[in-house]
């Protein structure tokens, strides 16, 4: 095999491929990119088994063929290299030669035929705006679980109806939710549900955040069921996560009257320099006036720290906890200059009633409902 390629477009390429590949993974050979090379370009991927990149490029190919190579280091080679154009070539012995003016390598080549076959998508598919789906990506991903040991929480939840597509996601401490567009073209209007791994969400909306549409294939069955994102010469597919997510629409109030409208950005900086003395975990205490939200926070070594912000209030005064993280990454997500905080009421009078968090265009002027994110308050000691 040989050919000859554009060094930024190669090397832009393998970086894509490997991003979805884990740090270590326990067989060797799937740390590798299979590379094609024929007559229509060049054709690079990566697959773990949970997930696959897949790229075509041009290139001039002298000789087709096929060849595995370590992907990380590949990449690192790659964004090293001298401006110039990049020739990869086989050697007699079967290593790998990359030649980039003055610089060569020679790489160990992997055995193909131990590389697992590269998922194919051939189910329903939908368009979104790339930008859209990349904005709800990170307004919702953040608020998956981190622990392995509930799998299902861990991903982010798609849900297909209509021409809406949600996204939903939950550590069962917080929920947010946001819902897009969706072209679903002839395909049937059945509503169809995802659940995909966090991570790997986050790394398609990074990709793809920039561009015209995103087009979404559903695919698989049993054990296998997949789901391919694609947009230009770029496609990456996900193992979807077995289970049932829970019900956490359900959560949501209908009524929203008793509420506080605040700058976003006001309220954030003044989270972060209050809680600056909490101990990591520990709830900061809010109490909400018809004027005003006062924030007051107490940690070790006597360290005490207290602020008052501007808010309007509808409704009576509240005291309560929240979680300093959890807030500030749900007002990181609103998007908006100031932001709604709903207290919903329980019919369990011994539970904390959980607060919404909705964007508000302005003091008097609700925000878009396409963004919502529930929180539960924490119990103050004091």
């Amino acid at each position: 095999m040989k050919f000859h390629v554009n060094r930024d477009v190669f090397s832009e390429a393998v970086s894509f491929v490997v991003k979805l590949l884990p740090q270590r993974n326990p067989q060797p050979i799937l740390a590798g990119v299979l590379i094609e090379a024929s007559e229509a370009g060049l054709s690079l991927a990566a697959f773990d088994y949970e997930a696959s990149a897949r790229t075509t490029i041009e290139a001039t190919v002298d000789e087709p063929g096929t060849i595995l190579v370590h992907g990380r280091l590949l990449s690192e080679i790659a964004s090293r290299l001298p401006n110039a154009p990049i020739q990869v070539e086989v050697d007699d012995d079967g290593g790998i030669v990359l030649t980039c003016g003055s610089a060569r390598f020679t790489l160990a080549s992997m055995p193909v035929q131990e590389y697992p076959a590269i998922p194919e998508v051939s189910g329903d598919t939908g368009l979104v705006p790339a930008e859209d789906f990349a904005t709800a990506i990170a307004q919702v991903a953040f608020a998956a679980s981190r622990d392995d040991v509930t799998p299902v929480l861990t991903g982010v939840q798609l849900e297909v109806s209509g021409t809406q597509l949600s996204l939903v996601a939950t550590d069962r401490y917080r929920v947010a939710l946001r819902e897009i567009p969706w072209d679903g073209g002839t395909a049937s209007d059945e509503p169809t549900t995802a659940l995909v791994p966090a991570r790997t969400l986050t790394e398609v909306g990074k990709t793809f955040a920039h561009g015209g549409d995103i087009s979404i294939a559903f695919s698989g069955s049993g054990d296998r069921e997949i789901i391919a994102f694609t947009a230009g010469n770029k496609t990456v597919t996900s193992l979807l996560i077995k289970g049932n997510f829970p019900p956490v629409r359900r959560l949501f109030p209908e009524q929203t009257e008793h509420h506080a409208v605040l700058n976003t950005a006001e309220l954030a900086e003044a989270v972060r320099r209050v809680s600056l003395v909490l101990d990591r975990s520990a709830p900061l205490r809010f109490t909400f006036t018809t004027d005003s939200v006062s924030m007051d926070a107490s940690g070790t070594e006597q360290a005490r720290a207290s602020e008052t912000v501007d808010s309007n209030l509808v409704g009576d005064d509240v005291t309560l906890g929240l979680n300093p993280q959890y807030l500030l990454e749900s007002l990181g997500a609103v998007k908006s200059e100031f932001v709604r905080i709903t207290f919903t009421s329980s019919d369990n009078a011994n539970k904390l009633s959980p607060v919404l968090i909705t964007p508000q265009t302005s003091v008097d002027k609700g925000g878009a409902e396409s963004f919502k994110y529930l929180l539960q308050p924490n119990l103050l000691l004091r």
